[in-house]
């Protein structure tokens, strides 16, 4: 088995999407690259495969599930070291050998550990996003290094989906986006989204003037604890007229 791996931190930004590191192994007559990029949206993993003959493949995953994929590559490295030699008259009727699942959002990921003729391998599938099924295979004699690479890059650049944080407003819930360089509020109005960007240099001045806001608003909710504003005051009116014809 001849494996290899290369890695490199990139910092390019294309299109809006950075790509943050890259990792490439060599499996057998395969080549793997494992790329970190992040965009508006968050980080996420992808995975391309380049065999010898035929056209590249690529999955990608959110960081929390590149996490779960590396945990599944232990157990399947593990199941695999403990597999006896293979045996090509006793292989599986579907050739599987051992199965698990990860579902992420509206995508899921088929992991199956399989035995044909020609070996041992994992296949990884990914369904969703209304797309065809798109799939990968890596040599079973790969995983480590395959688990061990995607391991480095989950130190890295963590597990976690900075994709944004949420806050629930008015039953609602309201997302920041924060990518490097700008930070991005979208605002829910009917059935369409839109959203204002705030750029770096600006977000010093952008909170101070938010946070006096909400001081002059919380003064203002001490001062008018009924509603408060122009529209809680005119109430108060209303109803103190009122009162006196009642009492006329």
């Amino acid at each position: 088995m001849h494996t290899r791996s290369t890695f490199s931190n990139i910092v390019i930004s294309a299109a809006n999407v950075q790509e943050l590191a890259t990792k490439t192994l060599h499996i057998q007559s395969k080549k793997y690259y494992l790329d970190v990029k992040q965009n508006r949206r968050g980080r996420f993993l992808k995975i391309a495969e380049v065999p010898g003959r035929g056209p590249k493949k690529r999955l990608t995953l959110r960081m929390p599930a590149a996490a779960e994929l590396r945990d599944y590559l232990t157990d399947f490295s593990e199941h695999y070291a403990q597999l006896g030699p293979a045996n090509p008259d006793n292989i599986p009727e579907d050739g599987r050998i051992k199965s698990e699942q990860i579902i992420s959002d509206n995508r899921r990921y088929y992991l199956d550990l399989k035995e044909n003729n020609r070996g041992r391998f994992l296949k990884v599938s990914q369904t969703g996003d209304r797309g065809p099924r798109i799939q990968i295979a890596v040599p079973a004699q790969g995983l480590v290094e395959f688990k061990n690479a995607l391991t480095e890059l989950l130190e890295e650049f963590g597990t976690d989906d900075p994709s944004g944080v949420h806050e629930m407003m008015n039953d609602k819930k309201q997302e920041y986006v924060c990518v490097t360089g700008q930070v991005e509020f979208p605002l829910p109005r009917s059935q369409y989204r839109t959203s204002i960007t705030i750029p770096e240099k600006s977000w010093s001045r952008f909170r101070d003037t938010f946070t006096d806001y909400c001081s002059k608003m919380d003064e203002l909710k001490k001062t008018h604890p009924n509603g408060g504003g122009a529209e809680g005051h005119s109430r108060e009116q209303e109803e103190e007229g009122s009162g006196s014809r009642d009492a006329d």
